[in-house]
């Protein structure tokens, strides 16, 4: 096979070749480190943010266990004037209820004094939900009663707000009453119910988020 020797003129234009295409290599990779550079900041960057905030972002308080577990929903004036209550709605789709914090009840002297479940036809205490499919639970209407809180001077229908199934009932309030006065949106609340989803949806067209809740009582 013959082959053709390289003149210098060649061997210069391979050599020019070879350097370029090394030069853009190392261009490359150079290009390369400064990308994984950036992004190795952006994330330490982040990280940083993420274990050491700026404390001038910092709420005053950490959010609470209701504020952190639950998405407030409230009803006011259901049923009467000045009834108010929430429902604080559980991802896994329970619903707490209780006493807003508006609700007329504060308002009287002394505030709450007793609470009784012996409502309708039958003492809602005496309720007793077992098992994973909540045997002996009842199902109720959202306009259901629940209770009655009583104070000094009056007594007020706490009811369902949600038509679901009641899982149980805060025996507590029967003994320590005073748990509405001091923490009705915790300890106080008033009972647990299970709505179907499609029963949900309907409810919650009916109630107000917690900004809505706000800015009407703020305009009373």
């Amino acid at each position: 096979m013959l082959q053709v020797p390289m003149t210098d003129q060649s061997a210069q234009q391979s050599s020019i070749s070879t350097d370029s295409a090394a030069a853009q290599n190392n261009s490359s990779s150079t290009e390369l480190k400064e990308v994984r550079k950036v992004d190795g900041d952006d994330e330490d960057k982040e990280l940083h943010e993420l274990l050491m905030p700026d404390v001038r972002n910092l709420p005053l308080a950490p959010p609470s266990a209701v504020e952190s577990n639950f998405v407030a929903y409230f009803a006011p004036d259901f049923m009467k004037p000045g009834h108010d209550q929430y429902v604080y709605r559980h991802p896994n789709g329970l619903c707490v209820v209780g006493l807003a914090p508006t609700h007329v009840a504060f308002r009287d002297e002394g505030g709450v004094m007793g609470v009784d479940f012996n409502v309708g036809k039958s003492d809602r205490s005496a309720i007793k939900v077992t098992g994973k499919r909540k045997k002996n639970a009842q199902h109720f209407e959202s306009n259901t009663m629940l209770c009655k809180v009583c104070t000094k001077s009056d007594s007020y229908v706490v009811r369902c707000c949600v038509k679901g199934s009641l899982l149980e009932v805060n025996e507590r309030l029967i003994k320590q009453p005073d748990l509405l006065n001091s923490s009705a949106d915790r300890e106080g609340y008033i009972a647990i119910i299970m709505p179907k989803p499609a029963d949900w949806l309907k409810v919650k067209a009916t109630l107000l988020g917690l900004e809505e809740y706000k800015r009407l009582k703020e305009q009373c």
